[in-house]
């Protein structure tokens, strides 16, 4: 039986080979992600409307209303008139990079480990490369991919980007089952 302590070189290699891919395809490749944000046209006045009701960081809903409330006219209205959407508010200042990219990395390592623990259970020492990257690549794509498409269900967010993070998902998953193929302990 493989143990998880076996499995330290590809969970860490594969953390840091998608790292690198993620940052290449964030910070290199600026026509893949960059199309997908924008800025709104009175970005100034909108930006003065939100620090002037002072709120705290969290996730906002705009038009707000409880869910008892959504069959009253005047809430109905607020959602035709529009506009409809979710606010997500971080602290003022500037972003803390180090931070994010960190906890990026820790997300990777998470993801190889999870991964490392499934195929653990279903592989044995010398599984061959293809067995082990099928399980693992799997495994990997649930825990890099899956999450976006919530995004694309509930949050609105368009579904251009979210297959564009599920693809960016598929070559984590992809770097991540390839190392795990390539370093299954014999």
């Amino acid at each position: 039986m493989v143990t998880l302590a076996q499995l330290w070189l590809p969970i860490l290699l594969s953390g840091v080979f998608v790292f690198i891919a993620s940052s290449i395809l964030h910070m290199v490749f600026k026509f893949w992600h960059t199309p997908d944000y924008h800025g709104l046209a009175n970005e100034d006045e909108v930006r003065a409307a939100i620090r002037k009701g002072n709120p705290a960081p969290g996730m906002y809903l705009i038009p707000w209303c409880k869910m008892e409330d959504m069959k009253q006219p005047a809430a109905q209205g607020k959602f035709t008139e529009g506009p409809v959407g979710f606010l997500i508010l971080r602290a003022s200042g500037m972003p803390n990079m180090g931070k994010s990219l960190g906890s990026w990395f820790v997300f990777c390592l998470i993801v190889a480990l999870f991964a490392g623990y499934i195929a653990q259970h279903a592989l044995l020492i010398g599984a061959p490369y293809l067995h082990v990257f099928q399980i693992v690549g799997t495994a990997a794509f649930m825990g890099f991919a899956f999450g976006a498409l919530p995004m694309g269900i509930w949050w609105g967010q368009p579904w251009r980007a979210v297959v564009k993070d599920m693809i960016d998902g598929l070559i984590y998953a992809l770097l991540t089952a390839g190392t795990f193929g390539c370093f299954w302990p014999h």
